[in-house]
């Protein structure tokens, strides 16, 4: 009499969960039913049971399906791959982005900041700067972020002493097929980054935080306000 082995657990988690990039679930299954036929003499059943796994939708399909879904990611091609998307049918539209960030500074590098005594100079003025041109270069930085035509980019930085912090507005706008979000939450992002450049030898326990859309308007998807 032929004693046939059963697979193990191992085997089996090396064939459904491998390595590659893009795995051959089809082939797998049909592999591991043919074993199941070696071992019991006949393929198993096809019946509905407890132990059955259905798959309705093949793993090539899944992706396409998932694009037909109310807030989808765009970024995503029908293959599951990154992608630009092509935003040559859309209409231009006046377009805006509102985005705001925090860096706590503590009471110490705040009074120096306050006093304009770093040694780096006007803290303020340089983020603001920075900003502005962060907002400008979005679509370099961001690999699938549209380059895109600004009509105005406006950076703002305030002193609150209630938290020791520096609280950093930003705005962009522009005329264009597709928003602006990512060009005013890169101009807080750059200026924030730039406070901590300007401030990190008199402390490194600065933080940035809080970086976020508060508001948008144009585009298919029309305005939207954060709500706290």
């Amino acid at each position: 009499m032929i004693i046939r082995r059963l697979p193990t657990a191992f085997s089996l988690s090396r064939r459904f969960f491998s390595s590659k990039n893009t795995p051959d679930f089809s082939s797998s299954i049909a592999e591991f039913n043919k074993e199941l036929e070696d071992i019991f003499g006949g393929p198993p059943a096809s019946g509905p049971s407890d132990s059955s796994v259905s798959c309705s939708v093949s793993p090539e399909n899944l992706v396409t399906e998932l694009s037909d879904v109310p807030g989808k990611l765009t970024h995503v091609g029908s293959h599951g791959k990154a992608q630009m998307v092509d935003v040559s049918p859309k209409e231009d539209t006046k377009r805006t982005a509102i985005a705001s960030c925090k860096v706590i500074l503590g009471k110490k590098v705040f009074d120096l900041v306050s006093a304009n005594q770093l040694a780096k100079g006007d803290v303020l003025s340089v983020a603001k700067i920075a900003g502005i041109m962060g907002a400008k270069h979005a679509g370099n930085l961001i690999p699938l972020c549209h380059n895109i035509c600004l009509s105005h980019v406006h950076v703002d930085l305030a002193l609150n002493p209630s938290d020791y912090s520096v609280d950093i507005q930003g705005e962009a706008s522009t005329t264009a097929k597709t928003g602006v979000e990512m060009e005013a939450m890169t101009a807080v992002t750059v200026a924030g980054l730039t406070v901590y450049d300007m401030c990190k030898a008199a402390s490194k326990n600065i933080e940035m935080t809080n970086v976020r859309l508060e508001r948008k308007t144009g585009g298919k998807s029309g305005e939207w306000t954060r709500k706290e």
